[in-house]
């Protein structure tokens, strides 16, 4: 029997019609009978503030919900208040109403880091990371392993310039490089993290001899369509142990949901099926 539980959470973005957290947040809604809603709504930057004071007078009536490109770091100057993660980040993507204030979270690390956990346990004994791209995308992934306790964590990206400055938001464990040191920082690596989109719509891949890493090194990408993406394909053909990154799409949702509707979901191989047929749907 349904509960009388009727609450409703959204996504924001612009563009929002490619996001598939409407199918993660909706599955997890019917598993556990729960009568809430999570709804996408399309939000300019130029809207962001009149949808963010109605969230908070209540008069939106979404409980709270998720921020997605573009609006991730500008959501953090609305907010009553963001935790230690999302400022660490410099971006939020899960908010919620708690005593009347709008409170903000990052989960992008939580679920970095549990697809890891989930797909390949033991994966933070590793010491010595690599990060190729300095984007948005790759400050959870840094915060996560920071937090897993790697010493060392190089990030290459095409402008060193970039590299440098956002290795320099992290403290000394984190240093930033130009594009042509990526093969030497790959040496003697026990983890090697894509955040970038190289290798997509034709685009060229430079060649990583990923050999060289250590004996239980582990490459994984977070970028998910396609699931084994050309990094991912590289490694997987050179004897390496790889993890595609929908684990992280579905893990991240996973604080959100538990704070909106008050059950921790799980993340099951049904709803993984039902992502990747989505995905092939949509090909």
């Amino acid at each position: 029997m349904a509960s009388t539980l009727d609450r409703r959470a959204f996504i924001i973005g612009d563009p929002i019609s490619h996001s598939r957290s409407p199918l993660i947040h909706r599955y997890w809604l019917e598993s556990a009978g729960l009568a809430g809603g999570y709804d996408p709504v399309a939000v300019t930057a130029s809207d962001l503030t009149t949808f963010v004071a109605a969230l908070k007078d209540g008069t939106s009536g979404f409980c709270g919900g998720n921020v997605t490109i573009p609006h991730k770091e500008a959501i953090l100057d609305l907010v009553d208040e963001a935790d230690p993660t999302a400022r660490d980040i410099g971006a939020a993507n899960t908010l919620w109403l708690e005593d009347g204030r709008l409170l903000a979270t990052n989960t992008d690390t939580h679920g970095f880091a549990a697809n890891l956990d989930e797909a390949a346990p033991g994966w933070d004994t590793g010491k010595a990371a690599v990060i190729l791209g300095a984007g948005g995308a790759s400050r959870a992934v840094i915060h996560a392993l920071l937090n897993r306790g790697f010493d060392s964590i190089a990030l290459a990206n095409r402008t060193e310039a970039r590299a440098r400055a956002l290795a320099d938001r992290f403290g000394p464990r984190v240093k930033g490089w130009g594009l042509d040191s990526l093969q030497d920082l790959v040496r003697g690596a026990d983890l090697f993290v894509n955040t970038t989109s190289l290798g997509m719509g034709g685009t060229e891949t430079p060649h990583i001899d990923f050999t060289v890493m250590s004996d239980k090194a582990l490459v994984t990408d977070i970028v998910y369509v396609p699931l084994e993406t050309p990094l991912l394909s590289m490694a997987k053909r050179q004897g390496l142990a790889t993890v595609d990154g929908l684990g992280m799409l579905l893990h991240q949702a996973v604080p959100g949901f538990e704070r909106w509707f008050g059950v921790r979901p799980q993340v099951t191989p049904e709803l993984r099926r039902l992502i990747i047929s989505d995905m092939e749907t949509k090909a």
